[in-house]
């Protein structure tokens, strides 16, 4: 592949996997230049995970792009150093990744600050550093950098923000993250990852081996029930946040806490069992959840 189509194979690779995000990234129902603006933020949120995960496109060509050597192009910290540093770049230069020039119009036009971008590297960067958490307030702590800043940015790219509506959406963010979590805890501990609060596993009597069996015993299965339980009540505390806008925000809304309680719905359907794999919501729970959501009866 030649320096010339690299960049642009770089970039449509990495937004067409919102088509396989458990929410709707950039509906065909929203104004074209909300998808657009949607699919820039969705194309840098991807792409910090993808360094962070270590999912990069083989090859290299991203880490060339940021300007790191061959010879540190594994090193995830590397890597997230030099995105940390092309993203300072989106607002005072030209950034060197296509992703981040994608996002630079939309930065200006909508009046994007830092925080929120480098929230999401942040997270990525304590993947690496810290695989357990001790307490669900760690793990809270954890979820307002891996997951509230991309609410936040949608709230601020439709110019809808506002203190009540980020706090609501914060708590959206937060259990559609949990509920991401309890789908992937095999394939997390596959990265020596466990999202699981340690003190909640010790409460339920749930050790490391248990998580790594290929069907869940009743200890594990109680402990998932638990933290669904828990992100079954944020997202019942964020909901108010549908009603709190008008118009197609409203339907993309109602699809972010309509793909949490569907997913939520899918895990108990599946007994708790989360370990063979992640337990996914068809399209028929997705739209009952949506249209309960939107008649305000849940």
């Amino acid at each position: 592949m030649t320096a010339t189509t690299t960049a642009p194979d770089l970039e449509r690779a990495t937004l067409d996997k919102a088509a396989s995000e458990n929410f709707p990234v950039a509906p065909f129902f929203l104004p074209r230049d909300w998808r657009d603006d949607l699919m820039a933020v969705y194309g840098f949120a991807r792409l910090v995970d993808d360094i962070g995960d270590g999912d990069l496109a083989p090859g290299g060509a991203d880490a060339r792009l940021l300007g790191v050597s061959a010879t540190e192009a594994e090193d995830r910290l590397v890597l997230l150093d030099a995105f940390e540093a092309d993203l300072r770049r989106v607002f005072d230069a030209t950034p060197r990744h296509p992703l981040l020039r994608r996002l630079q119009p939309v930065v200006r036009r909508r009046a994007l600050t830092p925080e929120p971008f480098l929230g999401l590297i942040a997270a990525n960067r304590q993947d690496q550093l810290v695989t357990r958490y001790e307490t669900y307030d760690d793990l809270l702590a954890y979820c307002e950098l891996s997951a509230n800043p991309v609410g936040r940015l949608v709230l601020a790219v439709t110019g809808t923000s506002t203190p009540e509506r980020i706090h609501l959406s914060d708590a959206i963010c937060t259990a559609l993250q949990i509920v991401e979590h309890l789908q992937d805890v095999a394939e997390d501990l596959a990265r020596d990852r466990i999202y699981l609060p340690a003190e909640d596993m010790r409460r339920f009597h749930v050790s490391e081996t248990d998580l790594s069996a290929k069907t869940a015993g009743a200890s594990v299965r109680a402990l998932v029930a638990y933290e669904a339980q828990r992100a079954r009540e944020l997202l019942n505390e964020g909901a108010p946040l549908v009603g709190s806008v008008h118009g197609r925000l409203k339907l993309l809304l109602a699809g972010f806490v309509a793909g949490g309680k569907a997913a939520i719905h899918a895990i108990i359907a599946a007994e708790y069992d989360v370990l063979p794999g992640p337990p996914k919501p068809g399209k028929v729970q997705l739209l009952r959840e949506a249209g309960v959501i939107l008649r305000g009866e849940g």
